[in-house]
Formats: C-alpha cells, structure tokens, sequence
C-alpha cells in the first residue's frame, strides 16, 4: 500500500493531536471545591483543592473525629446501624427509591439513581434543605478499610478522581448555603 506524501503528513497530524488529546486528559488536575455564603453578613468562603494534595493533607490530619484519613462518624451504637452492611447491601440492589419519610417536620429521600447514591432531606423546622450525591464508588471507598462507624475520607478522596463533573452536596439554609463539588477547573465558580 503506497500513501501519498499529504495523506501521510494528515494521518501523522491526526495521529499527534490524537496523542496530544488523550495526554491533556489523562494529567487534567481535578479540584475538589467547597463553596459557604452567607448573604445576610456578606461572607464568604471558597476552598478549591487539588484532589491531589487533599489525598495527601487528609491522613496528615489528626483533629477531632478526623485520624489518619478516617472520621468516626458520630455516636453509633454498633448494634443498632451497621454502615458498611446498609452500603454494601446498597451497592448489588437494583435502583429506585428506598427511604421516603414524609411528616410535619421533614420529608427525606433515599434512592439508588443512575449509579449514585441520593439522599434528599427538607428539614421544614430549621429551613433547611440538603441534598447528596455520591458515585457508588465513592460511598465504597467510604467504607473501605475501617473499623465501626468510620468513614474513609483519603479512599473517596482517590475515588473521586474517576468520577466527572459533578455536584456532591447541597445545603440551603436561611442563614447560608453550602456547596461541594468536583471539577475540574482551578477557580469556583
């Protein structure tokens, strides 16, 4: 098979900008953000950290309910809610709605939704909405290689880097909004 001198020359451009493409993606940094605001006092505070360095400052911290990359999630009595067997029973259902309380006070949400985990919560009390979503292979890495009532914060930190642009909690109150996403551009919105 003979190619012509500009056929060659355009399949090796192609071929470049091909590898170039796929380079620039593979090495895009992705930035976790998180974004609070309150309107009434004007503050406001944005946090936008490459996974990268979160993955390493995370285990670095030993503060609270924060140990080595993990967090001791509340006052959990082991024998009434066991995290990992309520995720890992999660992770093999089929999808759809499991949880939905409706009452004077509040109206939470459950559900299992194109591959995410989704949990929506009205707090009508406190005016207060609350919205999660986390990839099933972030709430994995949550619950891998811990004790009782531990998340793996560094885990899902790495597990983060697979998933795309995406928003993972929303909180609205009347004082202040909360929000943290994943994309990957250096800045906030």
């Amino acid at each position: 098979m003979k190619t012509t001198g500009t056929g060659f020359t355009a399949m090796v451009v192609f071929s470049a900008l091909l590898l170039a493409t796929i380079a620039v993606a593979a090495t895009t940094t992705r930035y976790i953000h998180v974004r609070v605001s309150r309107p009434a006092t004007h503050e406001l505070v944005r946090v936008n950290v490459p996974l990268t360095l979160a993955e390493q400052v995370i285990p670095a911290i030993n503060h609270g309910q924060l140990r080595d990359g993990k967090v001791r999630i509340g006052h959990l009595d082991a024998n009434s809610v066991n995290v990992r067997a309520i995720l890992e029973a999660l992770k093999t259902a089929p999808e759809g709605e499991f949880v939905s309380v409706q009452d004077a006070g509040n109206d939470v949400r459950v559900a299992k939704e194109h591959g995410l985990m989704v949990v929506h919560v009205i707090d009508k009390e406190n005016k207060q909405n609350v919205d999660v979503t986390i990839p099933w292979d972030v709430a994995q890495a949550l619950i891998s290689e811990t004790g009782e009532n531990e998340l793996n914060i560094e885990a899902a930190v790495k597990a983060l880097e697979n998933v795309g642009d995406m928003s993972l909690v929303k909180v609205t109150g009347q004082d202040q909004t909360v929000r943290v996403w994943v994309d990957s551009r250096s800045t906030g919105e």
